[in-house]
């Protein structure tokens, strides 16, 4: 088995490669799949100044273009960071596999022995932005399920994802996984990103991970299912009874721990009675955190910098120390503006009142609803899954974190001895 050019572009006929690729993957043994995520790992971590060096390329391109901090941070590779990947693949060795679970079993009348289990998706296509890191994770979790990947990601990262697959492929004729089951579309290239969109007897699904543009893009104009992952914009809300110093200690881990992923709050509902006793508590904690506030007539009038906030900022993704502040009279006014601009994806009330409680838990339409703690356990690891491929914020197949289970589907098993309908 030879190692692959991830240069060469010809989609459909990567596409049907990682099919073919995909037969022989759904044959092998855990054993097989883990043995040679931790040979990938290895390789990861010994070609390490490799993969900085090309990482480099792109890190001079995005000061050359002037990308922000927070898109530069994304992008950038540190020998840390390589490390972090290549133990994230050994972390999903770890993991149970999904793959011949027996979900459940049960004998028909006739006596003909029925199985429902877990099985490979088949070939997962992964369209996603400028985070070098994904080309590890999602090519780790695919395999790990049995699955080959067709990876498309951002063409601000093109050099770092070239040279991680390039590893990863000298890697795998070392073990039983075949070259062509990971696949890179390695161009810049807008149609080769819309030509998978439209591949259904190669790709059985789609996965974007990026901005609202991105999966919107993907959204309406894919064939190809889809497991939509989302944007976050994300609320935490201040219950009239919410405890001043755990309200707070929640909003600042929620905005600063990470500000630019997807489970990172953005709006601060606040119920006006709280903020009444409590703002120079909640506006001190901003201020030393230097959070500058987007806030709506009533917080304008009392918050000192605040800017009125006008209909971007409150469906607006910050990723930065920036936040909307909504005042509102009673939970109803909260839970109704999280349904006009939430993304369905995390949503916090703090509160000490179990029927405010219990009403945002079942009223608010999310993945994740959160009582008392931070948005940013909305994360496969921090719920205890492993390693995600993504957060789901729709309903069908998976919702929220998608670990090894989201990337199987199920298949009927039939035994009989004869029988016929």
């Amino acid at each position: 088995m030879t190692t692959l050019d991830p240069i060469k572009v010809d989609v459909k006929e990567q596409a049907k490669q990682a099919q073919g690729a995909s037969k022989t993957l759904s044959l092998l043994t855990t054993e097989e799949k883990n043995q040679a995520l931790l040979i990938i790992a290895d390789e990861l971590e010994k070609e390490t100044d490799y993969i900085l060096n090309e990482n480099k390329k792109d890190l001079e391109r995005g000061k050359e273009k002037g990308f922000t901090e927070a898109f530069m941070d994304r992008l950038s590779l540190s020998e840390e960071r390589v490390k972090d990947f290549a133990n994230g693949l050994r972390e999903v060795a770890e993991l149970e596999d999904p793959v011949g679970e027996v979900i459940s079993d049960w004998s028909l009348d006739n006596g003909m022995q029925v199985e429902q289990v877990r099985v490979p998706l088949g070939v997962i296509g992964m369209i996603y932005e400028a985070r070098p890191n994904v080309t590890v994770d999602a090519t780790g979790l695919a395999l790990k399920s049995g699955n080959a990947i067709v990876l498309k990601g951002g063409s601000n990262a093109l050099n770092s994802n070239k040279g991680i697959v390039r590893v990863i492929h000298a890697a795998l004729p070392k073990t039983k996984i075949p070259v062509e089951a990971v696949q890179l579309i390695a161009t810049t290239d807008r149609e080769a990103t819309s030509q998978l969109f439209t591949m259904k007897e190669h790709i059985d699904v789609l996965i974007p991970r990026g901005g609202g543009a991105l999966i919107n893009t993907v959204v309406n104009n894919a064939t190809v299912p889809v497991l939509e992952t989302g944007v976050g914009n994300c609320h935490i809300y201040f219950d009239q009874s919410a405890e001043v110093d755990k309200a707070i200690n929640i909003l600042i881990n929620a905005k600063t721990d990470r500000p630019a992923v997807c489970n990172a709050v953005e709006t601060l509902i606040v119920h006006k009675k709280w903020l009444e006793e409590n703002q120079d508590a909640l506006e001190k904690a901003l201020a030393e955190n230097n959070i500058k506030v987007h806030g709506d007539d009533h917080i304008v009038n009392t918050f000192k910098d605040a800017i009125l906030a006008d209909e971007d900022d409150w469906s607006n993704e910050y990723l930065g120390l920036e936040i909307a502040i909504k005042t509102v009279e009673n939970t109803q006014e909260a839970i109704d503006h999280i349904e006009q601009y939430g993304t369905k994806h995390s949503e916090a009330i703090i509160t000490e009142d179990a029927t405010s409680a219990s009403l945002f838990r079942n009223l608010v339409d999310a993945a994740a609803v959160y009582h008392n703690a931070s948005t940013r356990f909305t994360d496969g690891s921090a719920l205890g899954f492993g390693a995600e491929i993504g957060i789901s914020t729709q309903k069908l197949h998976a919702r929220g974190p998608m670990g090894l289970p989201a990337l199987t589907t199920i298949k009927y098993c039939m035994t009989g001895t004869g029988q016929t309908r």
